[in-house]
Order: C-alpha cells, then sequence, then structure tokens
C-alpha cells in the first residue's frame, strides 16, 4: 500500500520539519508544492528527500487538484496535509495500523482536526475536533473548486479514524491578522456568490450525509448567509464564546473566538456592503465591483 503526502508550501520553514517528522513514518511518498519561497522551504524539503515540484500559485483547491495530476500512477492513498499541521503519534500509527485493513469500498477518511491559537489548545466553542477528509483513494476524490474553506470530495463511502490532527501555527499575531484580511476578501466573494450566482458552484453543503463538515457547510449557506448582515458575526461569537463556553479557552482562547468568530466574520460582511455599495454608486455589475473594490478577478 503506497501513501503519497501532499503539502503546499510558501515560506513554511517555520513550520515544515515539524509536519515532514510527522508524516515520514507513514507517507512512502511525500510531494512538496513550492510557490517558490524565499526562504529555506525548499532545502529543508530536500533533506527529507521530498519530491518537489514548484509552481505559480493561484489558490488552494486549484494548486492541489493540479498536484494530484503530478502523482506516481502507483500511488494508492493521498494524505492531505498542511505546512503548519502535524500528525500526533496516535494518528501516524491509526493510519499504519488501519489503513490496509479499509473495506474497498471506503474511499476516504476523515480525521479530527484541532487547533492551537497562540501556542495554546483550543478546547471549548464547540468548534473543535473538526472531522475534516484529508486521506483518500488516489483517483477518488479531489478538492472542490472554491476560493476559501475547500475540501476534499470523494465518490465513495467514508470511515473516521479517532486520532488527532493539529493545527498548530508558529507565526505571529500581525501574520495571522493579514492573513485573514485577505482570506476575508475571499470569503466576501463566496459569500456575494450565494446571492448572485456569477460564478459555478462547487460545494459540499449537505444534510443527508450526516457529516459534520458538510452540515455546517449547509448551515453556512443556507442559514448564517440568510441572516442580516454585520449581527450574524456577533450571534455566531455569542454562540461560541458564551453559550459553548468559549471563555474557558483562557486570554488566548478570548483573543481566538473574539477575532476569528466577530472579527473576521463582521470584516467579510463590512466587505460584502462595501462592494454593494460601489454596484450602486458607480451602476457596474458585481463582477467590476469586486475586482475594484477587493483586487480579486472572477
Amino acid at each position: 500500500m503506497k501513501i503519497t503526502a501532499i503539502i503546499l508550501t510558501l515560506n513554511e520553514s517555520i513550520h515544515l520539519k515539524r509536519c515532514l517528522d510527522s508524516v515520514k513514518n507513514v507517507a512512502d511518498t511525500i510531494v512538496v508544492v513550492d510557490c517558490f519561497s524565499t526562504d529555506d522551504t525548499v532545502d529543508i524539503a530536500q533533506s527529507y528527500e521530498a519530491v518537489i515540484l514548484q509552481r505559480k500559485w493561484t489558490n488552494h483547491a486549484d494548486q492541489f487538484n493540479w498536484a494530484l495530476t503530478q502523482l506516481s500512477p502507483d500511488t494508492q492513498w493521498v494524505l492531505r496535509i498542511d505546512a503548519d499541521e502535524y500528525l500526533t503519534v496516535d494518528l501516524a500509527s491509526e493510519i499504519k495500523d488501519r489503513l490496509p485493513a479499509i473495506d474497498a469500498d471506503i474511499d476516504g477518511v476523515y480525521l479530527n482536526r484541532r487547533m492551537t491559537f497562540q501556542r495554546r489548545l483550543i478546547k471549548h466553542g464547540g468548534i473543535f475536533p473538526v472531522r475534516i477528509l484529508r486521506l483518500f483513494r488516489h483517483g477518488s476524490g479531489q478538492c472542490e473548486n472554491r476560493l476559501m474553506d475547500e475540501h476534499i470530495k470523494v465518490e465513495g463511502g467514508t470511515t473516521t479514524f479517532s486520532a488527532e490532527l493539529i493545527d498548530d501555527n508558529l507565526n505571529s499575531l500581525s501574520w495571522w491578522t493579514e492573513k485573514h484580511n485577505k482570506y476575508s476578501s475571499l470569503e466576501a466573494v463566496e459569500m456575494l456568490n450565494l446571492e448572485h450566482r456569477f460564478m459555478d458552484g462547487d460545494s459540499i453543503a449537505s444534510l443527508k450525509s450526516g457529516e459534520q463538515a458538510n452540515v455546517k457547510r449547509w448551515i453556512k449557506e443556507e442559514v448564517y448567509a440568510r441572516l442580516p448582515s454585520g449581527f450574524r458575526a456577533f450571534a455566531y461569537f455569542f454562540y461560541r464564546y458564551f453559550l459553548r463556553l468559549g471563555f474557558l479557552d483562557g486570554r488566548e482562547g478570548t483573543a481566538f473566538h473574539f477575532l476569528q468568530g466577530f472579527w473576521y466574520r463582521y470584516l467579510v460582511d463590512a466587505k460584502v456592503a462595501e462592494v454593494k455599495r460601489y454596484m450602486r454608486l458607480h451602476d457596474v455589475d458585481i463582477k467590476q465591483a469586486i475586482e475594484t473594490v477587493l483586487g480579486i478577478r472572477v
């Protein structure tokens, strides 16, 4: 059974060694798809004998789906992992022990992903661990074609492993806020598309599957997106911080739940409103407004 791990990178030297250490005894091949890093990301990957591919960045989904086309034909399973994530020892052991015995009708494996913020593991707020499909049969899955919050889709059945994948970003808070400011523009485009339908839709949203990621996407698109702009960000933060006990995550957790649960989503709503306002004032279509206001061509 051959497992290939795919890692997308851009200046990830602060994280990459930890990630590679966690997968080196699980994956037979490690493919690092690098976006012309200027630090020693490539040197680190080479020291682990990873296959290194370099390609100009488009978005996560396009980059990952392109990587799938570059894999060796004898690849049987694909593990998607971000450079700032790592497999726990328990998860690495579970993959090695359980994957060879997976039924033939199973095409994907959900992993339990947990996140840290400012080095503190977030345990409350009702959001972690989140089950996310990161391990799948080669040829039976690909990434959703989305600008943001993209997930792997598979053709056949799925199962879930119990151990955890940890997202532990070591960059500064300034880096985090700058990154999420960029993400908020992409998320604003996705929110606008739900209303104006100017891009082809690709969504895992479903209540029928019962899978956490599918249900959460359905709630986001069919419930959250229909709530009043601005208010929905506050309502979500209130739910996470007070009703789901996010305040028990301490000072770092308060910062996380406020910034990720309120500030980020309020910023998305503010950008959506800005695009709509530009459309009204300048009598232009949605695509032109998005390009002018957010700098994103759709």
